[in-house]
């Protein structure tokens, strides 16, 4: 019998979170990343990992936007989803949700490969925001879940290299200006998903780049890597080499054996394979091993502590088991990013499938259970094979696809459309152009920016040197001016920014997203009472312009929490009260707005009131990683114990940032 792989169309439906609109405002604040050391750490590490550590580090998020727009609120909602399939394993994919592997079903034993999330949350985990737990997802960009955790991919049908059916993923970063592609095929015969990976930079110059391939699993395991040796990374900013499998007398290949949330990078030795696997008490669970380009192996754990399980239950839904990830990337740590010279191209090829090999017992030796653990790899997917098929794969890598299953966003055409790059295998066609793209189509067209109607907040920036080029000799209207300053800011002209703005207030039809930004350089600058007058300003003009309908509501949200904040800190509390009165009712009743109204009453000398706030309940949907906000405020109220539904603490309670 002819065993065929499928490639199928399908719905998946889950309890589900509206992600909502993105923030209106542009992300001009220096990137606060929970993953860095301080520079003084660095000196204890291998040269090149330190060298790494220091190269194409991210410092803002522009050209895109904040995903913050989600909350806690959960229906039924159908998400599109492709099925790989053969006799061996089902592979659920979701495009719309950056082609994230939702399941990996192994079919003989019926048992699932993954943790599988029978929710989807969104949370503030994302370098942009919005992302969600489970499954494996790709992560490219810079240190952190990537920013397309949420965003459509583009998804075809291309021949594999045995002649069955390949799922071709691709999508244009934005971070980098990266082009990359993910191909996922199931070879016959095999238990095994081979999935190659191609990150290509078609610049004239240097790109740093990242990628790391996240597993989330039942935290109910052992996890097994080669190696006697591990560069711990915990919420306190510290990378030191640990010993592996104890660490402070406790295994910690054991996830629930940690107190607190922590990455563990896996020191595997030149020369050895490159593989990662997470079984249970019964040595069942799954394998990943990849070719030896995407040399790193890391472990996360969320521990065991109180706001290690907060997170779990805020991720998914009361009832569901804990999960942890086993990881694979391009360096040792996650802390680094690798550079890819011009005009050249980095791939690999990957394979996730189940392993059945004894997990070892207390006290037993770490380097036999590893071999042995190995040595059972190689016999179900030998070392060779998987050269062999990375091999066989570049020779599809270019093929164009047989057919389109699903879109992704219109930023590559447009790229494409500048600069007349010829990308084989992953084509960017002009017909996924949309509206966020359209005035600036027609500024690469005309050398103009289209005026922008004054009843909706400014689009996106484009921020690239050759967009800001075109930005500098177009004719010099409010809206490009903003546009300008935007694109001067991220460049690392300030004053040039500055002036940009000043600039688009004398005739802009309205003046708040100019404000905004003057007010944000500002801040940045320690000007905090001059900060103060122009939020209240911004917000005032919004609030006389805004028109009917969600995005007006949204703008208004995001500035006026901003506002408040600089409002505050510059000690203008009744002012910063004045805001607060002007907000929406329903976006006052908001958990992130919740809490700043606490913060509100104990800055008016009311914590009693703040209190309040506090007992009656509130979830932040839009928390965010590592950060400690609640706790503060709690601490500034009472002396009384941070209640467990406001501990999200990832770091011990004694360790001050």
């Amino acid at each position: 019998m002819v065993i065929v792989t499928t490639i199928r169309r399908a719905r998946v439906t889950l309890p589900a979170a509206e992600l909502g609109p993105d923030n209106p405002l542009p992300p001009l604040r220096t990137l606060d990343e929970v993953h860095r050391i301080e520079d003084r750490d660095k000196e204890d590490l291998p040269r090149d990992m330190a060298r790494q550590i220091g190269y194409g580090p991210l410092h803002g998020l522009l050209p895109l936007r904040v995903r913050d727009g989600y909350g806690r609120h959960r229906a039924p909602r159908e998400f599109d989803a492709l099925v790989l399939e053969n006799d061996r394993l089902e592979v659920t994919v979701l495009p719309g949700l950056g082609g994230r592997i939702a399941s990996l079903l192994h079919k003989p034993s019926g048992r699932e490969l993954l943790y599988r999330n029978p929710v989807f949350q969104p949370a503030d985990f994302a370098l942009n925001g919005a992302w969600y737990s489970g499954g494996i997802e790709w992560n490219i960009g810079a240190t952190g879940h990537t920013t397309l955790s949420c965003a459509p991919l583009h998804a075809a049908r291309v021949p594999a290299p045995d002649g069955g059916p390949m799922l071709r993923l691709w999508e244009w970063e934005r971070l980098r200006d990266l082009p990359f592609q993910v191909d996922l095929w199931l070879p016959d015969g095999s238990d095994f998903l081979h999935v190659g990976v191609r990150v290509r930079n078609p610049h004239e110059r240097p790109v740093p780049a990242y990628w790391w391939s996240n597993t989330a699993v039942p935290e109910e395991r052992r996890v097994l890597a080669p190696a006697e040796d591990a560069y711990h990374f915990g919420y306190e900013r510290r990378l030191r080499k640990v010993p592996v499998p104890e660490h402070d007398g406790v295994d910690r290949t054991y996830p629930l054996n940690s107190g607190h949330a922590a990455d563990w990078f896996y020191d595997v030795p030149d020369g050895r394979r490159r593989w990662i696997a997470a079984l249970d008490a019964e040595g069942h669970g799954l394998a990943q091993t990849s070719t030896d380009v995407l040399r790193g192996r890391k472990l996360f754990v969320w521990g065991s502590g109180t706001g290690g399980r907060r997170w779990q239950e805020w991720l998914t839904e009361p009832g569901t088991g804990g999960y942890c990830e086993i990881q694979a990337g391009l360096a040792r740590t996650q802390l680094e990013h690798v550079r890819l010279e011009a005009e050249s191209e980095i791939s690999w090829l990957e394979a996730y499938g189940p392993l059945d090999c004894a997990p070892g017992r207390p006290g037993e030796d770490w380097a036999d259970v590893v071999d042995a653990a190995e040595a059972r790899l190689e016999e179900v997917l030998p070392r060779a094979d998987v050269e062999a098929a990375y091999t066989a794969w570049r020779g599809h890598a270019d093929t164009e696809p047989a057919e389109i299953l699903s879109a992704g966003s219109g930023w590559g055409a447009l790229e494409v459309l500048r600069t007349g790059w010829k990308l084989p295998g992953t084509p960017f066609a002009e017909s996924t152009l949309g509206e966020a793209q359209a005035p600036w189509r027609e500024l690469l067209r005309t050398g103009s920016l289209p005026g922008a109607p004054s009843v909706l907040p400014p689009g996106e920036t484009l921020v690239a040197p050759a967009w800001r080029d075109m930005l500098e000799t177009a004719p010099a209207t409010p809206l490009a001016e903003y546009h300008l300053g935007i694109a001067q800011w991220h460049g690392g002209d300030r004053a040039q920014a500055v002036r940009s703005w000043e600039r688009a207030l004398r005739h802009a039809p309205q003046r708040w997203p100019a404000l905004r930004c003057l007010a944000v350089a500002d801040e940045e600058a320690g000007h905090r009472t001059r900060a103060a007058e122009r939020y209240a300003e911004a917000f005032g003009d919004l609030c006389a312009r805004r028109g009917p309908g969600e995005p007006w509501v949204f703008a208004a949200a995001a500035l006026g929490r901003e506002a408040i904040t600089a409002l505050l800190a510059a000690g203008r509390v009744r002012e910063a009260r004045g805001v607060w009165d002007r907000l929406d009712t329903g976006t006052r009743a908001r958990g992130r707005f919740r809490l700043i109204e606490a913060t509100l009453l104990c800055a008016e000398g009311r914590p009693e009131r703040a209190r309040a706030v506090f007992d009656a309940g509130f979830e932040v949907a839009d928390l965010r990683e590592g950060a400690e906000d609640i706790g503060r405020l709690w601490s500034r109220l009472t002396d009384e114990p941070l209640p467990e539904r406001y501990d999200f603490r990832m770091r011990p309670k004694t360790e001050d940032r």
